[in-house]
């Protein structure tokens, strides 16, 4: 079986696990690796069944966070059963509208934001 793992870089790890607990029910599974400095060097969360992973900046390995960047060349396709409820959820815990949700041609709905992180992220309701 093959997996594919985004591995986001933020500037507050902390507050990241907690935003996307409540934006989009994400719970944190295994032991966070936490660096004398207080940084958080490898966390994983999970949603549903996929797991991601996060860390802080570490500029000394070139991990840096889109906050830095001045932006994020790569964004996270989260398929939901009900996309307005997801997305609502996200704006609240603290996103930000990039596209409100609508229908798509290929028939689906979805909906662009972007995370208090600057990751941006694509709600997609889960096809027929």
């Amino acid at each position: 079986m093959t997996r594919l793992n985004p591995y986001l870089t933020v500037h507050d790890g902390t507050a990241a696990v907690d935003f996307y607990a409540a934006a989009f029910g994400a719970r944190e599974v295994g032991q966070r690796h936490v660096e004398e400095d207080g940084r958080i060097g490898h966390a994983t969360l999970r949603i549903g069944e996929d797991e991601f992973y996060l860390s802080d900046e570490y500029h000394e390995y070139g991990a840096y966070s889109p906050r830095t960047l001045g932006h994020c060349s790569a964004a996270m396709v989260l398929r939901v059963d009900d996309v307005d409820a997801a997305y609502a959820a996200a704006v609240a815990a603290g996103a930000t509208v990039d596209r409100e949700p609508s229908g798509a041609e290929d028939g689906e709905r979805r909906g662009w934001l972007v995370d208090p992180f600057g990751h941006r992220w694509a709600l997609n309701s889960v096809p027929a």
